[in-house]
């Protein structure tokens, strides 16, 4: 039991970077799509009512930039998986979206990880 809440632990802490490999791991190595699947939790019981108006898909939209333009594009190539030039162009063409369909956690990560690099985000 200690072994599994150490294990719930690590992934609690893991870091947008790791969470992104490790999701990476899962699709090549086992095929299974950690991302359908938090959509798929996070939109939870199909039923009527406020909750099924929520909110359960977002789309990550890169606004600006900021100053430090390389480090953002370093970052989107790092979280998107795209070559330096096709994250280049993502970055020059903004506001573009930088990831699409993400579930609300995801979203909010992306989001916090290229504001720290000086970007200037929005989610929809």
């Amino acid at each position: 039991m200690a072994d599994l809440k150490d294990f719930a632990e690590q992934l609690v802490n893991l870091t947008v970077k790791e969470v992104n490999e490790l999701a990476t791991i899962l699709k090549e190595e086992y095929g299974i799509e950690p991302a359908a699947a938090a959509v798929a939790v996070a939109a939870g019981p199909a039923g009527g009512g406020e909750a099924a108006e929520a909110q359960t898909e977002f789309d990550v939209i890169l606004k600006a930039a900021g100053g430090s333009k390389l480090a953002v594009v370093k970052l989107v190539k790092e979280l998107t998986g795209l070559g330096l030039k096709e994250a280049k162009g993502l970055v020059d063409d903004a506001p573009s979206a930088i990831k699409e369909g993400v579930s609300k956690d995801e979203a909010e990560g992306l989001k916090t990880s290229l504001e720290e690099a000086g970007a200037e985000v929005e989610l929809k």
